[in-house]
């Protein structure tokens, strides 16, 4: 690699590489240690192809559920299904993935800060700002950032804009839908907020299972479906339908009960 070649933002690959490298050797054991991290359908990426591919998930810690599926997403194109064995699969990582994150979250710190180096697609929040609701326009460079993204690789998204579960999904997501017409997988993940703090750094239990299911691409009809369809499709695909309420455990609903109670992030 060329030590000084940049990616589409001005990154050094190499800075990059070696952050993902070593932030994924010390977060390893939390998806494969004193915590495991049950996969599902990590063969799926595989067959997915090199650009235009946005990711789709539920949300339930500000870092621990991009970690994991940087650990996942270059497991799997190492050839590894559905395990995290052997972290050697981060040597050569996956370097075209970006995940969209909030701005002021990702410049609250030198950790966030490390962490948006490693892909972060920063954008300024709608609806909320410094802990209060706001009501602005959406900022053209965000967008156009998302697209040069899906133009270069893969995007991680989380289009409930929240960690608290069974919020409505932002519209704004569907649009991208719509009009970039990316593949679009659905990822479903389950207990990283009993494993970990709200930002998924400090880990408040051991011994938790967490799970990750990347579900089959979408078939999305860009041209006919409508924005309050695809944001159906969303809410589905991702278990984050109120439909879902009536199957998920009294654990999680009394834990749901207390997060509610939490300013969102």
């Amino acid at each position: 690699m060329n030590l000084f070649k940049k990616n589409i933002f001005g990154q050094y690959l190499l800075i990059k590489k070696w952050i993902i490298r070593i932030l994924g050797a010390i977060s390893h054991q939390r998806y494969h240690g004193f915590n495991e991290l049950k996969i599902e359908g990590s063969n799926i990426l595989r067959e997915l192809s090199e650009t235009n591919v946005l990711f789709i998930s539920n949300h339930q810690t500000y870092f621990a559920d991009v970690v994991a599926m940087f650990h996942v997403f270059n497991a799997a194109l190492s050839g590894r299904d559905d395990t995290l064995k052997n972290v050697g699969y981060l040597w050569d990582p996956k370097l075209n993935l970006y995940y969209v994150a909030a701005k002021e979250t990702m410049k609250s710190g030198l950790l966030p800060k490390i962490f948006a180096y490693a892909g972060s697609i920063s954008i300024e929040r709608t609806w909320r700002a410094s802990g209060k609701d706001v009501n602005r326009q959406v900022k053209m460079s965000d967008i156009s950032n998302i697209k040069k993204a899906l133009d270069d690789g893969w995007v991680i998204t989380f289009p409930q804009g929240t960690t608290t579960p069974f919020k409505p999904i932002r519209k704004g997501t569907a649009h991208i839908i719509k009009h970039y017409k990316p593949v679009v997988v659905p990822i479903v993940i389950d207990g990283f907020r009993r494993a970990f703090d709200k930002k998924g750094i400090r880990i408040k239990k051991k011994n938790i299972l967490q799970s990750m299911e990347i579900k089959k691409p979408l078939k999305i009809d860009y041209e006919n479906e409508s924005i309050e369809q695809i944001v159906e499709k969303i809410e589905y695909s991702i278990e984050q339908h109120p439909s879902f309420l009536k199957v998920i455990s009294k654990e999680e609903l009394i834990e749901n009960e207390r997060l509610n109670k939490k300013r969102d992030w």
